[in-house]
């Protein structure tokens, strides 16, 4: 029996030890590597990392992660940049295929059962977007297209519940509606839409952004990673009081 049960307590031990974070890397293996391992998205999402036309990754997360490896290392160059699929972006972390992953992801209770996750570096939220033409405003009959099974349809019944709500399946259905005059706006996550309207400017934000949903860098759980944590979190804090954060967020297009 006691055998029994100092099996089991063992076998608990390695699972927990698994789930805490086991395949990832402890900050001091990091430092002696040298680099960084980030995960970034692996697709286009302007402003905050998407391919210049030289083919080189820029945005506001691309510059976060350049400061970070400047704090970190003494080097904004000492990274190595891991794309990843939105299905990834948390796994990769978890089984230490990234150190963190700075992809557009969004904090919530879910997420923060198996990842840790630093500072925020923006504020999200649901805007609304039209073409220049059709003024700074809706009217109470407006039809507004909006992701199938979004959270926005709830912030959208809630803030404008006279509104007409047509259910799109992408993005890019939404905002074909409103290039064809079918729908006065499309409503959608304000980075992905600000990033549309710096490619096309002849459409632009209504004034209001509905809810607020914190963009942070995924980390790994676990006490052997708690220097890491620690280091990374100094860093943003410090980033964001010193104004660095905001000038970053100007420069992108990305301030209210």
């Amino acid at each position: 029996m006691v055998n029994f049960w100092r099996t089991s307590f063992f076998s608990l031990l390695m699972t927990l030890t698994f789930v805490m974070g086991a395949g990832a890397t402890p900050w001091r293996d990091i430092e002696h590597r040298g680099h960084l391992l980030v995960g970034v998205t692996e697709y286009d999402h302007r402003p905050l990392s998407f391919r210049d036309t030289e083919g080189n990754l820029r945005g506001l997360e691309i510059d976060i992660i350049g400061r970070l490896a400047q704090e970190l290392l003494g080097d904004e160059s000492a990274v190595e940049l891991v794309p990843l699929s939105n299905v990834e972006r948390l796994s990769a972390v978890i089984d230490g295929r990234v150190d963190m992953a700075i992809a557009s992801i969004t904090v919530t209770r879910s997420r923060l059962r198996i990842v840790d996750f630093s500072h925020h570096y923006f504020l999200s939220g649901t805007a609304l977007i039209t073409r220049k033409e059709n003024g700074h405003s809706l009217s109470a009959d407006d039809t507004i297209a909006v992701l199938e099974g979004s959270s926005a349809i709830v912030l959208l019944k809630q803030n404008l519940p006279s509104a007409p709500l047509k259910g799109v399946s992408s993005y890019q259905e939404g905002l074909s509606l409103v290039a064809q005059g079918e729908i006065r706006a499309f409503a959608g996550d304000i980075t992905l839409l600000t990033g549309w309207i710096q490619e096309n400017p002849e459409y632009h934000l209504l004034p209001q952004i509905y809810g607020a949903y914190p963009l942070a860098i995924a980390l790994p759980k676990g006490l052997q990673h708690q220097e890491l944590r620690d280091k990374i979190n100094k860093i943003m804090i410090n980033l964001s009081q010193e104004g660095w954060l905001q000038e970053r967020i100007k420069y992108w297009g990305l301030e209210p």
